[in-house]
């Protein structure tokens, strides 16, 4: 028989050994095997794009808004908002919002990263056409800051400006 004509005998796979109860026979178990360390997640490193590494590119946002107050709304999207009014700037603010919650809800990630950009978009122009500066805003929040939001929120008036807010 020539070399490539012979086959070699391949060696059976053992079959754990057989146990008996009253009723039937049993497979014994099988030896427990180490398991191996799960592998680590890596983590996601996004870098920031030129300038937007710090709060600052908010800053940088609310100023270019405000120098659009007086572009052409035919040819700046922040002019032709603020031209409309506060009513439809909040109304465009809340549809953003809207759309954030719903991909937040639907757990798309991307999707709400963009979303939220654009939230905070919208409530810049909203802060620009309601004449308030981003300053304002972040002392309150430093005005804020160490204290409990739940003795903050009750130090509240219950009736801020003629209208109810939610608790």
């Amino acid at each position: 028989m020539a070399k490539s004509d012979k086959k070699k005998a391949s060696p059976r796979p053992r079959k754990p050994a057989k146990m008996m109860t009253a009723d039937k026979p049993v497979k014994a178990a099988k030896p427990a095997k180490a398991k191996k360390p799960a592998k680590a997640k890596k983590a996601r490193i996004l870098l920031p794009p030129p300038h937007a590494s710090d709060i600052d590119v908010l800053d940088r946002l609310y100023a270019l808004v405000e120098s659009r107050r007086t572009a052409d709304p035919e040819v700046s999207h922040s002019a032709r908002l603020l031209s409309r009014g506060v009513p439809k700037v909040a109304q465009k603010f809340g549809e953003e919002a809207v759309e954030c919650l719903i991909e937040a809800v639907a757990g798309n990630r991307d999707a709400l990263v963009a979303e939220s950009a654009d939230v905070l978009y919208h409530l810049i122009v909203l802060w620009v056409s309601a004449g308030i500066t981003s300053t304002e805003v972040w002392t309150e929040l430093v005005r804020r800051e160490g204290i409990s939001g739940i003795a903050e929120k009750a130090s509240r008036p219950a009736l801020v400006f003629g209208t109810s807010k939610i608790p």
